[in-house]
């Protein structure tokens, strides 16, 4: 079972940015797929972006397209979240979760996540 600590969420007036980071303790972790999602009241979760197992390849919902960038640092076993520019709109819970094919690329379905975090809020004010 992977592990999975989210950190950096907090609130931010709009405009301003967050880092959210993931720390995964997965003994493969560089073989496999990460990805971010959000909820937000009231809605489904939803796919924000992944990154492939060697951060070669990136996938983003086109809501966050030129805002936010996903990184991750294989050595330390951590997904980061760069969020810039945010809007109102990007309020929700935030999960981090691992993918559960090795080798895949980084559009992630809910069907193929084999943890998520605890999730981390982002509340973005007007």
């Amino acid at each position: 079972q992977v592990q999975l600590v989210e950190s950096g969420g907090g609130l931010v007036q709009a405009g301003g940015s967050l880092r959210l980071s993931c720390l995964a303790s997965r003994r493969s972790f560089s073989s496999y797929a990460m990805g971010w999602f959000r909820q937000a009241p009231g809605k489904q979760r939803e796919f924000v972006v992944g990154i492939s197992w060697n951060g070669g390849s990136t996938y983003y919902a086109e809501s966050v397209k030129g805002r936010f960038t996903v990184s991750r640092d294989n050595a330390k076993n951590t997904v980061y979240l760069q969020m810039n520019s945010l809007k109102p709109e990007d309020t929700a819970v935030y999960y981090c979760a691992a993918d559960s094919c090795p080798l895949c690329g980084p559009n992630i379905p809910t069907t193929r996540v084999a943890s998520w975090g605890q999730g981390t809020q982002v509340t973005v004010s007007s």
